[in-house]
């Protein structure tokens, strides 16, 4: 099944037009899935996913999100509020032609997936979070979990100063940036990566930071419960996430859920397990 580039046009009354770059494949009139990329990755990271979701007969797009298209790429920080980063799906989905569409995302990607479901569920057919549990759970975990807070120390350093934090991930041929992903991303993948980020002075590399910078723990421990089908999937040796986070997740899912532990498993789920990944969307889209 053959992998398109696309274009993604959004009009935003604040930012003006926003232009996503995506990735789709599948059928036409299949299910759609939109597969929502995490930090610091793009749309890229469901290279080992996508094209099985499509050969079962889906209809799947993974857009590079705000920040990350150079079309979707406002200077201003107050542009990465996570609301507007919640309504860029909504948008996408309805530009799409779709009425609603099950929701894939992974590290950031999931954080705003769990967003949608929660606050906007008539476009969600159903959810599936990779390796980050809903915000609530995660926002109570950095305040009162202290093994939670170490695992979560490098958020303030992307927050402080983005562009400091840019110029240490880069540096001496981007070695920082090449250690986040701990040995799960390929050589390959590694160097596509750091192409993409070192482009344009990092741009997009700071622009995904602002993400970190308007995130407020306050405001992710206010995200309702999410009610639609939801499957969590989290590797038990996540670098990001520890367990009291994980388990939690159970509590903010009023509707049907299914928690998945992968053991031995770390965070960077798409690229370390795309069978597992592969296996848990397709039991939860039902296809």
């Amino acid at each position: 099944m053959p992998v398109e580039n696309a274009e993604i046009h959004l009009d935003d009354p604040v930012w003006g037009e926003l232009v996503f770059d995506a990735v789709r494949a599948g059928a036409d009139d299949g299910e759609p899935v939109l597969l929502l990329h995490g930090f610091p990755q793009n749309s890229g990271e469901w290279a080992g996913v996508l094209p099985a979701l499509a050969a079962g007969g889906l209809s799947v797009v993974a857009p590079n999100q705000r920040g990350y298209s150079s079309g979707a790429r406002p200077d201003q920080p107050e542009a990465y509020q996570t609301a507007l980063l919640v309504n860029d799906v909504v948008s996408i989905i309805s530009a799409l032609g779709w009425q609603s569409a099950h929701l894939v995302g992974h590290d950031w990607g999931a954080i705003i997936a769990w967003w949608v479901a929660a606050t906007c569920p008539d476009v969600v057919r159903t959810l599936t979070a990779l390796s980050v549990p809903h915000p609530g759970a995660f926002g109570s975990a950095l305040v009162q979990d202290p093994v939670q807070r170490e695992k979560s120390g490098y958020i303030g350093f992307f927050r402080n100063d983005p562009t400091k934090a840019r110029d240490v991930l880069l540096r001496a041929d981007a070695i920082t940036l090449r250690t986040m992903y701990g040995g799960a991303v390929s050589p390959a993948d590694l160097d596509d990566y750091v192409e993409f980020f070192a482009d344009d002075e990092g741009a997009a590399l700071v622009a995904g930071m602002r993400w970190y910078e308007a995130m407020s723990e306050r405001e992710m421990m206010s995200v309702p419960a999410v009610s639609v089908p939801t499957t969590f999937v989290w590797g038990d040796d996540d670098v990001a996430i520890g367990a009291t986070a994980a388990h939690a997740c159970a509590q903010y899912v009023t509707g049907e859920f299914d928690f998945r532990v992968l053991e031995g498993r770390g965070h960077w789920l798409p690229d370390e397990d795309p069978s597992a990944v592969i296996d848990a969307i397709k039991a939860r889209v039902g296809a």
